[in-house]
């Protein structure tokens, strides 16, 4: 049974004023303390069970990497304990420790043992590491001539080549081709499926939100908030945009989905509707059908520049199709405190069959980090069924033309 249950846990790192202060107190021992603690982490509980994935979020410097190299055991937790069912299987940093003059196929072997399997057994899945990692003569070379994506190949590739009980990767993943991410998540899908219990750091939200059961956001070094990923993302992008005048509030739907308003106020959403043709309000929509999204919107303080927003998202809130006025390149600029703004977006739903939401943001330039005056999640939610076109699967109806030549 693959599992791992992190209780209390912190690290910290002692910091001195000078490094005649570490000798003194080094050379005296048992006088003054001459450090104060530096905590980069603190108060940090969850319990992953078999099989079950959990994404980890948070801007760089929160303190991600750290929790992860001491669940692989790189260092030692000041506080806290960790436990591990099983085999546990860490891709942390890219290389995985390569030694640049050996060869790949020497570091293969070395990485391995390192990860507790013996000279043998790397032997009689050599075959199988270099068919995944795909660098031809390149594994009889110096990983020192391997590009970065080369050296993520073989890492990943080493460190899955026996199916581990618990898999923690870092950010590695992302240094990679597009080709060979799929290929890489595929087989992560795979493990899951056959049991394996999957810890990773990404930025990727559609990776996250794919991959894993649950998510917890690291900010400040703390556990500031664990639930479903689509929540924890939409939490975490409301967080980019805060410069300390920011409001953050959760609603709960009718359905339990939780809802993430944030903003500092300038201006506000007061109604946000899907129309048909006839101009009425819609929750159900066909494949195809022509719709139209009516944003209304009010101006409580005089701002220079207003950019509006909208992005359709599935039922796991991964991204569909977004824009703005900024990429429309219709910008409202000079607004007065107490205009009312109505703001109308026609498109043909051509979409899916499946649940869908959309979300709102009120924001200057091109995105809502500079200035975010209102971002609303959930703004709309609708569903698409099929009503006149052939059965299809997926995300997006894309009209086929069939010609059969013989």
């Amino acid at each position: 049974m693959s599992s791992l249950i992190v209780s209390g846990l912190g690290k910290a790192y002692k910091q001195y004023a000078s490094r005649w202060a570490r000798l003194a107190e080094w050379i005296t021992p048992g006088h003054r303390t001459r450090h104060h603690l530096h905590w980069v982490l603190q108060d940090i509980n969850f319990t992953l069970k078999p099989g079950e994935a959990m994404g980890i979020i948070g801007i760089n410097g929160a303190g991600k990497s750290t929790l992860l190299k001491m669940i692989a055991g790189t260092i030692q937790p000041t506080l806290g304990e960790i436990k591990v069912s099983g085999k546990l299987a860490a891709l942390l940093e890219l290389g995985m420790g390569f030694h640049p003059d050996f060869t790949g196929r020497e570091n293969a072997m070395m990485a391995g043992q390192l990860l507790g399997h013996t000279a043998d057994e790397m032997q009689m899945v050599m075959s199988n590491i270099l068919d995944f990692a795909e660098i031809g003569e390149y594994i009889d070379q110096p990983v020192r001539v391997y590009s970065s994506g080369m050296q993520m190949r073989l890492a990943f590739s080493v460190a899955t080549a026996f199916r581990p009980d618990v898999l923690v990767v870092d950010e590695a993943l992302s240094v990679g081709d597009a080709y060979f991410q799929h290929k890489s998540f595929e087989r992560i899908r795979q493990y899951r499926a056959l049991g394996t219990t999957l810890l990773i750091v990404s930025h990727d939200k559609a990776a996250i939100q794919s991959i894993c059961d649950r998510a917890i956001l690291i900010n400040g070094g703390q556990l500031a908030q664990e639930g479903k990923p689509e929540d924890i993302m939409n939490y975490y992008n409301a967080l980019l945009a805060d410069k300390g005048r920011h409001e953050i509030k959760f609603n709960q739907t009718s359905s339990g989905q939780t809802q993430v308003i944030s903003g500092t106020g300038e201006a506000s959403i007061q109604s946000v509707r899907l129309l048909n043709s006839q101009g009425q309000a819609i929750e159900v929509v066909g494949v195809g059908q022509a719709v139209a999204l009516e944003v209304m919107i009010r101006i409580n303080q005089d701002i220079p520049e207003l950019v509006m927003g909208y992005l359709v998202k599935d039922r796991l809130g991964q991204d569909i199709f977004g824009s703005n006025t900024h990429h429309l390149q219709q910008v409202l600029h000079g607004l007065v405190k107490g205009e009312e703004i109505t703001f109308a977006i026609k498109f043909p739903a051509n979409l899916g069959v499946g649940s869908y939401s959309v979300a709102i943001a009120l924001h200057s330039a091109s995105n809502h980090i500079a200035n975010n005056y209102e971002w609303h999640e959930l703004a709309v939610i609708f569903s698409v069924v099929n009503m006149q076109y052939p059965e299809f699967i997926g995300s997006s109806w894309l009209n086929p033309a069939l010609k059969i030549t013989r």
